[in-house]
């Protein structure tokens, strides 16, 4: 595998994993008990975005290293 392909193939692999991990310990508003006037009552209270990266570079690296793996010794 090249390495522009390595670089692509993580880079998809991270963008799926993060629409997996982004729902992960949400409380919106409405569940929290403190909806502020003029916003939507499902918008999270602390989305807590940076947790979520880090989480999601390690789930994704797994992943990659898995899939590495697999088409380096399979073939």
């Amino acid at each position: 595998m090249t390495t522009p392909m390595a670089i692509a193939i993580f880079f998809t692999i991270w963008w799926i994993v993060l629409f997996a991990i982004l729902p992960w310990g949400v409380r919106s508003q409405e569940e929290d008990g403190a909806v502020v006037a003029g916003t939507d009552p499902g918008a999270p209270v602390a989305p807590r975005l940076l947790i979520k990266a880090i989480a999601t570079t390690i789930v994704a690296t797994i992943i990659f290293a898995g899939l590495w793996v697999f088409m380096e010794y399979a073939s």
